[in-house]
């Protein structure tokens, strides 16, 4: 069955090879400024704490906390690794190298809790009433921040039925097979003629007969010219698909393992579904806290549902009862929304928010 090859390009406006405007980046910025507009309906209407000229200010600092605590939780649940990595070259440090990929959504949460937390001591807001808008917006970032990735190729599905009709094959697992399956790459072997040519370190040819290339991939981990020539040739594959040659991308239909598209079914869940519930549950003036509640239930059963489908960290696997670090951190997530539940609704909060006005509308500053 022939399925669809994942050949979308990463940029969004491309100034050089490896420079431009990414999805990814815009992704990001769409998820805050469609946070900021719902920030401004709300305020503009009298419905919330925050004034509107402080707006903008809480979005900004919201954002910072989602970078700086995806990036630490990244660090912290899943390679730790980084903490004690140090290099010779910019930015010298692991932890910032986030030009390598690599945050948490779980870490972004606790980051801009954080900040709901300065900033509602710093402005005299209510705290909980902070977390609800946040975590009402961030579901706008999850529907992009998903649909970016799968534009990216990253963060793919596991393995699926080859009868599936939606399913992708993606040049990225190339990268997985390098690191971890790398006698996989010998599958290559038959696509190589379509890349044309592929120049190594020295600006030298590198001439893709099959003979070479398999004994390249039997000195992956020994020779580092058959390990660097390997990498190449994996960037011009991937290269050559992001720009469109339909020889490449014909000759890897018999290589690539037919995937879940799970980006997009994260981006539903995680996303747009959990949005429809949480405005569903604000359509009428909730006692601050509930909301983000709400957020934390269905964002953690979603990612637990989702991640059936995605491919687990593979450094990482499946872990007790079969299931990924991201679910068991869903799950604690999960019980740690319970016990913030509980603790909004005994707080003496008024009742804030809501695309309809309750009894009495809220008049705030």
């Amino acid at each position: 069955m022939t399925h669809y090859v994942h050949h979308l390009s990463p940029f969004a406006i491309q100034f050089t090879e490896t420079m431009g405007i990414r999805w990814y980046g815009l992704a990001y910025l769409a998820g805050f400024l469609g946070s900021y507009l719902i920030f401004i309906w709300f305020a503009q209407r009298g419905r919330i704490q925050l004034p509107a000229k402080k707006a903008g200010d809480f979005i900004t600092w919201a954002a910072i906390g989602t970078l700086v605590g995806g990036r630490l939780g990244y660090c912290l649940f899943y390679s730790p690794e980084l903490f004690v990595q140090f290099g010779s070259s910019f930015p010298f440090w692991g932890v910032l190298e986030v030009h390598k990929g690599g945050m948490a959504s779980h870490g972004g949460i606790a980051g801009v809790m954080l900040v709901c937390w300065w900033f509602a001591k710093r402005g005299g807001f209510s705290f909980l009433h902070l977390v609800d808008l946040t975590a009402y917006g961030c579901t706008i970032g999850f529907t992009f921040g998903r649909i970016a990735n799968f534009v990216n190729g990253e963060l793919y599905g596991r393995a699926a039925p080859e009868a599936y009709r939606w399913a992708v094959k993606f040049p990225t697992e190339l990268y997985y097979w390098a690191n971890y399956r790398v006698q996989e790459l010998k599958r290559l072997a038959p696509a190589l003629k379509s890349l044309g040519a592929v120049k190594n370190a020295k600006g030298e040819s590198l001439v893709l007969e099959t003979d070479r290339w398999v004994e390249w991939v039997n000195r992956y981990r020994l020779d580092s010219v058959a390990h660097d020539n390997i990498n190449r040739v994996i960037e011009k594959v991937i290269w050559s698909t992001q720009n469109g040659k339909a020889e490449v991308i014909e000759s890897l239909q018999t290589v690539l393992t037919p995937r879940y598209p799970s980006q997009l079914f994260q981006s539903f869940l995680e996303g747009f579904l959990v949005w429809l519930v949480m405005t569903l549950v604000w359509l009428k003036p909730r006692k601050a806290g509930v909301v983000a509640s709400v957020f934390g239930f269905g964002y953690s059963l979603a990612r637990i549902v989702g991640e059936q489908y995605r491919m687990p960290d593979a450094h990482l696997g499946l872990q007790w009862l079969e299931l990924t670090r991201g679910q068991w951190l869903s799950v604690g997530f999960f019980f740690f929304a319970m016990g913030f539940l509980i603790v909004s609704l005994k707080v003496d909060n008024p009742q804030l928010g809501g695309f309809f006005p309750g009894p009495e509308k809220n008049k705030h500053s």
